[in-house]
């Protein structure tokens, strides 16, 4: 036997030592996650989803084409928002920057004050210590779980091409109808209940990082299609209770971003599962994937 297939072999048997849910370079206490995340796997289904981004047509804001889009394989999906104590973990490990929260919120509460590159660091590091492949949901993964909770874009009933202020105003209003107070606490997990598929706290007080860049859309003049299409991924889609666009660095929402009605409240993320066969896990534990 090769001593390359010797080695494979070890790793393997080292690797099934090692109790579900925690990698080889996981066993040491500090980089242990604190408890395994409950997930909800949804089947197939449909949905009309309104295509994030901006939509221009002679130089005038459009409403978003509204589509409608086919769920078509299972997806796992973290039934509760990642908790403020599950991301300390992923700090203590050296893996994540710190959250930007400054107010004292319980442990079990979603984490909040982290940007894009934050979720996506704490993705990378809980993939490492699990063996399976955590990533952020796209924007469209994340209208199918949210169902009925989901809002998308807050858009004007209004759409005057002469003066297209009016589709901003009656956005403001609609969302000002919703009587949302300015700047809540983060409260611990569960406390805006459960939709119809069993995800909890969807579009409660922390809006959620998605994988779904910025797209800005000129749409032909003829009305025969998109004329050109420029994507910004160094800004990504959020969704809570109306939909915002915020840069990868932003933590706070109410300290800059592109979002139509006011900023959200907090902001913080869920992730979806990817199963992996043995040898995946096996990298992921060396840290090679």
């Amino acid at each position: 036997m090769s001593p390359f297939i010797l080695k494979f072999v070890a790793v393997a048997i080292a690797a099934t030592s090692v109790p579900a849910g925690l990698s080889i370079k996981a066993a040491s206490w500090d980089q242990q996650p604190h408890s395994a995340a409950a997930t909800t796997t949804l089947q197939s289904g449909s949905i009309i989803y309104p295509t994030p981004g901006e939509f221009l047509k002679d130089g005038h804001p459009q409403g978003n084409p509204r589509l409608k889009r086919q769920l078509n394989k299972p997806l796992e999906i973290m039934t509760y928002q990642v908790s403020a104590e599950d991301y300390a973990d992923c700090v203590t490990a050296g893996s994540c920057q710190p959250a930007q929260e400054t107010r004292a919120i319980p442990g079990s509460a979603p984490v909040t004050g982290v940007s894009y590159l934050d979720a996506h660091a704490y993705a990378r590091w809980y993939s490492g210590v699990t063996g399976d492949q955590w990533r952020l949901p796209s924007d469209e993964e994340w209208a199918f779980a949210a169902a009925e909770r989901f809002a998308g874009e807050f858009e004007g009933v209004e759409n005057d091409a002469n003066n297209p202020a009016r589709r901003w105003l009656t956005s403001y209003k609609a969302e000002v109808d919703l009587n949302r107070k300015p700047d809540p606490l983060p409260k611990s997990r569960g406390s805006f209940g459960v939709n119809s598929l069993g995800l909890a706290d969807f579009s409660g007080n922390v809006w959620e990082w998605t994988s779904t860049c910025y797209v800005r859309t000129t749409l032909a003049a003829d009305g025969s299609g998109v004329a050109s299409s420029v994507d910004n991924c160094g800004v990504h889609v959020l969704e809570g209770l109306h939909r915002a666009y915020m840069s990868n660095f932003v933590s706070d929402g109410k300290s800059g971003g592109c979002a139509v009605g006011t900023p959200p409240d907090n902001l913080g993320f869920r992730l979806v599962r990817d199963h992996r066969g043995w040898a995946g896990r096996i990298l992921g534990w060396l840290g090679i994937v």
